[in-house]
């Protein structure tokens, strides 16, 4: 066994490289970065790495599947902008969970001009903490953001003007009950405003310039500033059930919605604690009233530009690749 980049069914070792290094650029909780990769002769493996859960915060792994989720799409979303049809298995074994799909680049195809957009997309996506400017998004993207969620098989439902109030109330109890958990806050601060050489987690430079009083993020969706300036578009990503080809489904669609958004100029965040605070994820699953499984909820707005937070190496996300006598 050796850990090697080898050719996988149509591309050749330097184009695996390619595609692997962007699949990496997903974004995670934290930054943990949960997934490893092996090259599988006709496919590329993705698996999720257990070592990276987040034990407080993620007990379910809820977070983990999603975020393979988005590094699975951008690893289909590459191979597509090469040329070639990535062949898609989710869940491929009951004996191995672990393994959550395999990709297998086997048939020549001609980009689709709308996926190469969001190819070239993938290395601007950032996660921008900090406040957007007052400019209000055009209709017509959020009907944009919203197909891009269908078409990976999740939903978009609607927030009213009602609802996003009482988000803003229960985001607030959410952020408390957080805080409030020495071991929630001993993880957070294990994974975050770490020094600018790390390769885990988030550098303190990614949070530069983001107020740290959180609660000027309540506002902009629904707090006092409203009526005063044009609020950030405030969007949900959910599942019909929450199993875990849900959440691996909802994951892609995050990505494929960060990458529309980003290719559309947009900047994105995420609005965490009533999605991680269990009670709290089912009182918004009442508010949202459709029956839908809330998965993600975003922040969407035109935003500043943002330095790159580094990656893990190639090799330490790796599996072994089985070679042949």
């Amino acid at each position: 066994m050796t850990l090697q980049v080898t050719r996988v069914g149509r591309l050749n070792s330097d184009q695996v490289n390619s595609v692997l290094r962007s699949a990496m650029l997903a974004p995670s909780t934290h930054n943990t970065q949960p997934w490893l990769f092996r090259c599988a002769g006709t496919g590329i493996e993705l698996h999720a790495d257990p070592r990276r859960i987040l034990p407080v915060t993620d007990p379910d792994g809820r977070e983990l599947v999603l975020s393979c989720g988005a590094a699975l799409f951008t690893l289909r979303t590459a191979i597509h902008a090469l040329g070639f049809h990535p062949a898609t298995t989710l869940l491929p074994s009951r004996a191995d969970p672990d393994l959550l799909a395999v990709v297998r680049p086997l048939a020549e195809r001609t980009p689709d001009p709308k996926i190469a957009r969001l190819a070239r997309a993938i290395p601007r996506r950032r996660t921008n903490r900090r406040p957007f400017r007052p400019t209000t998004i055009p209709r017509s993207t959020l009907t944009t953001l919203r197909h891009a969620t269908e078409l990976e098989h999740a939903w978009m439902p609607s927030l009213d003007a009602e609802q996003c109030r009482h988000l803003r109330d229960l985001t607030a109890r959410a952020r408390r009950d957080q805080l409030a958990d020495p071991a929630f806050v001993a993880e957070l601060g294990r994974w975050t405003q770490l020094g600018a050489g790390t390769r885990d987690g988030v550098p303190s430079y990614a949070t530069v310039g983001a107020p740290a009083d959180e609660s000027w993020i309540l506002q902009e969706f629904g707090g006092p500033a409203e009526g005063t300036r044009p609020a950030p578009l405030v969007v949900v990503i959910g599942s019909l059930t929450d199993d875990r080809l849900d959440r691996l489904q909802a994951g892609q669609a995050l990505q494929r919605v960060l990458l529309t958004a980003t290719a559309a100029g947009l900047a994105a965040s995420f609005i965490s604690p009533p999605i991680m605070v269990p009670s709290a994820r089912a009182e918004l699953r009442r508010l949202l009233g459709c029956g839908v499984w809330p998965q993600v909820l975003l922040r969407l707005g035109y935003g500043s530009p943002l330095p790159w937070i580094p990656r893990r190496p190639l090799e330490d996300v790796l599996l072994e690749t089985l070679v042949s006598a």
